[in-house]
């Protein structure tokens, strides 16, 4: 534990109690949860939705392959990486080409659109914004209770995440008396869902949307599950729709609690009070884990400041679109992989997945519209609602990635999720649906039972 821990614990403990209890005390108080409101986020005023459910097929223009063809064909030659480097100044340009060539002369688009198709798919109008979703239904239900599930995916990932997961939440599992009905959508401004007109549409009210999209369906009760930006908005919709969320579940579950903050600080001087020791160097000490978030968040804070600047080029070069998303499935599948040549992604993926998970931000052209929910989201405005203070009540399940870029010990999770029935740990990465469906789908079906059990009534 560095020696800046241990004086900041201290300051706390000793200068910051004598300055006023009261005054302490009033940070930890619990805010009410906000009423948000059915925004209009399409063209012109708010207008009436059309509340009709269409069928939808991916079908790309042969132009717009054509072009991305010619794109790749041009790409000008990136510079050698330094010597020794691998990845550690960013994706390395001998990995670039790999994917620049297999992009060009394997990847067969038509055969991955058709891939990509083949789960129902639909779109609806929801608060003026086209929404896109799968919408997979189990086949085989005799004998058993069939549950809604709401899936969420972050950035720079979507739907394609889930391609391999769904199967296995959607078919009758040995020895399980239930299965899942499962609801993808494309977040707003991501893939084939529209994007806002206007500033203002954060994680917060794409929760509004996803619960008003639910009541579409006329599901009024259901699961939700969520990664990276899902995480955010599947604990926003629970916190916001209790009476609706039955149980949620996240692969990045974190506290933001202001108690969770001061108890960083003090178990700093000991944690193993909250943290065993095989996960404590995810946790301490904090100016090392703060050094490494540093590191890894530039994307951030150019995406939550101008996310329209970076996003031009991205959405003129698909090589450069290619080299910014992949680098994130490098360093967040496992920092170690930055030291590799190859980078380690054909070791945990296809290159055709990620290839399809590229496209769909290509061939809708909207890297830049994703990229603005950081600075939707981390603003004066979304803090003001103040959700990240207000504990989340329903019960909850956590699966923790021991390589993701966050690490929370249970001891801190109860500060957020005082029905927490259900933690794990896991020897993967960030995007977990994609790297481990098996691991995250055994993972989500265990939650259910916990939260089923929980439910019945006590003999």
């Amino acid at each position: 534990m560095g020696n800046g821990t241990v004086i900041i614990s201290l300051l706390v403990l000793t200068v910051g109690v004598p300055l006023g209890l009261v005054k302490i005390s009033g940070i930890f108080n619990i805010p009410p949860i906000p009423k948000l409101e059915d925004t209009w986020w399409g063209p012109g005023g708010k207008g009436v939705d059309d509340v009709t459910i269409r069928p939808f097929k991916i079908a790309v223009p042969d132009q717009v392959i054509l072009d991305l063809k010619t794109r790749l064909k041009n790409t000008r030659t990136p510079i050698p990486p330094l010597e020794g480097a691998k990845h550690t100044y960013g994706i390395s340009s001998t990995v670039t080409k790999s994917v620049l060539d297999f992009w060009l002369n394997k990847y067969d688009w038509k055969k991955r659109e058709q891939f990509l198709n083949q789960y129902p798919q639909f779109k609806t109008k929801i608060q003026g914004l086209d929404i896109h979703f799968l919408h997979v239904k189990p086949k085989k239900i005799e004998g058993l209770r069939v549950f809604p599930l709401l899936l969420i995916h972050g950035w720079p990932g979507s739907v394609r995440e889930f391609y391999e997961i769904i199967p296995l939440l959607t078919t009758p599992q040995k020895d399980r008396q239930f299965v899942y009905e499962v609801i993808v959508p494309s977040l707003p401004g991501y893939g084939f869902s529209e994007a806002a007109v206007r500033p203002g549409l954060g994680a917060a009210q794409m929760a509004v949307i996803f619960k008003n999209l639910m009541n579409r369906l006329n599901i009024q009760k259901y699961y939700v599950q969520g990664g990276d930006w899902g995480s955010m908005i599947v604990n926003y919709m629970a916190v916001l729709y209790p009476q609706q969320v039955i149980g949620m579940h996240s692969n990045l579950c974190f506290s933001d609690m202001p108690i969770t903050n001061l108890k960083k600080i003090v178990y700093g001087l000991k944690p193993s009070l909250i943290v065993d020791k095989k996960y404590e160097h995810l946790v301490y000490p904090m100016s090392s884990v703060l050094a490494n978030l540093i590191l890894e968040s530039g994307y951030l804070h150019l995406q939550a400041t101008k996310p329209d600047t970076v996003g031009t080029a991205l959405n003129d070069s698909p090589v450069g679109l290619a080299a910014y998303i992949l680098e994130k499935f490098i360093t967040w599948t496992n920092p170690s992989f930055k030291e590799r040549e190859d980078g380690g992604l054909t070791e945990k993926y296809k290159m055709e997945d990620l290839l399809d998970n590229v496209m769909i931000y290509w061939v809708t052209g909207t890297i830049t519209s994703s990229m603005r929910l950081y600075s939707e989201s981390f603003n004066s405005a979304h803090y003001s609602l103040q959700l990240s203070k207000i504990p989340v009540s329903v019960p909850s399940g956590c699966s923790r990635f021991a390589h993701d870029i966050v690490y929370a010990p249970t001891a801190l999770l109860e500060d957020k999720f005082p029905n927490l029935l259900h933690v794990t740990d896991h020897d993967a990465g960030h995007f977990a649906a994609f790297e481990v469906p098996e691991v995250l789908a055994k993972d989500i079906y265990d939650f259910t039972e916990k939260v089923l059990t929980a439910a019945s009534p006590k003999k």
